[in-house]
Order: C-alpha cells, then sequence, then structure tokens
C-alpha cells in the first residue's frame, strides 16, 4: 500500500523539480487527465480497505474514465463549450467522496486499536 504513494510523492518531486511546461492548448486536457487518475487511485484504496481490490477493476476503470473524460473534453473543444466540467464535477465529487470514506476508516482502525489496548 506505501509503493504508490512512494512514487506519487517521487513523480510531484521530479515534475517541482523539472523545467517542463505544458501548451496552454493542452491544458483542459492535463487537468482532467490528472483528476481522472487521482479518482482512481482514492477509489483503488478505497477498495485496498474495504479488500474488494481487483487489479483488472483498476486499470480498466483508469482506462476507461481517461478514455470517456478526454473524449468529453475534445468533443467540448470542437463545440466550443466547457463540456469537461461534467467530468470534472463527477471525478471530484467521487474523488471527495473516496477520501472521507478512506478518512472514516483509518479513524474508525485507530479508535478501536485504543480500546483493544
Amino acid at each position: 500500500m506505501w509503493l504508490p504513494a512512494i512514487f506519487l510523492v517521487v513523480g510531484v518531486a521530479l515534475g517541482l523539480l523539472t523545467d517542463i511546461t505544458i501548451p496552454d492548448q493542452y491544458s483542459d486536457y492535463l487537468s482532467i487527465a490528472i483528476l481522472a487518475s487521482l479518482d482512481t487511485l482514492f477509489g483503488g484504496v478505497r477498495a485496498h480497505l474495504d479488500q474488494t481490490f481487483d487489479p483488472k477493476i483498476l486499470v480498466s476503470g483508469f482506462s476507461f474514465n481517461i478514455g470517456l473524460a478526454v473524449l468529453l473534453t475534445f468533443i467540448g473543444v470542437k463545440l466550443g463549450i466547457d463540456l469537461y466540467l461534467a467530468a470534472v464535477f463527477a471525478f471530484g465529487v467521487r474523488l471527495f467522496q473516496n477520501i472521507a470514506i478512506i478518512r472514516r476508516y483509518l479513524f474508525l482502525q485507530k479508535k478501536t486499536k485504543k480500546h483493544d489496548i
């Protein structure tokens, strides 16, 4: 469970230490891809804590989420509307729900450990 967190920290550190810039025309695509990947990451952590984790579901969910989000963004750009905001809203809601469930699980786990002592 710690391995993804370690690589997340390494990736963020590498991103901050390099001088790579993303063109403005791709900023919508990158933002939605990052949000979809965070949603998948926290969904995987939640599934691990619920003991229902399946790597196939994680990979397929990640691929489907990214594909759908990029498709919505592409269609929105072609139509001249911010259609990607629908995906931002959906991923944002799920992301906060997963974080809340993970937080509750960790607090309950810590609380039960105190009672066991």
